[in-house]
């Protein structure tokens, strides 16, 4: 097994045996990393990359908001939050703007250390 299919095996393996709370996290994480390469491509003008990493972006947030619980009044402004990032990532893509980029690059990465603290008071029974 060459260390490419090792990582695979073992990328597969964690995402099946993740808490919900853990895939969760892991959606930030891919976000933020496609953010990251979007930008990087915008500012190597390679417009394809840029296109395909912000529709990755676009399709975790879409999955955030597909998935949430609207029993709980939270709910609402996460969706209203999402369907905000939604907007950013659709002039993001048109203008190929790296600053709308970056904005939306502060918000996930806000929304994942909220997240990572609400694990951490969760897991210490609080």
């Amino acid at each position: 097994m060459t260390n490419k299919q090792g990582y695979a095996a073992y990328a597969n393996n964690r995402v099946l045996t993740a808490t919900p709370a853990e895939l969760t996290l892991m959606l930030y994480e891919g976000a933020i990393k496609f953010c990251n390469m979007a930008i990087d491509a915008v500012e190597k003008q390679d417009i394809l990359k840029a296109h395909t990493n912000i529709v990755k972006v676009e399709n975790i947030i879409s999955e955030f908001q597909a998935t949430l619980d609207h029993r709980y009044p939270v709910a609402k402004d996460f969706d209203n939050i999402y369907s905000y990032l939604q907007q950013r990532l659709v002039d993001a893509n048109v203008k190929k703007d790296k600053e709308i980029l970056e904005e939306i690059l502060g918000h996930l990465r806000t929304m994942r250390d909220t997240w990572k603290e609400v694990m951490r008071h969760a897991g210490s029974g609080r």
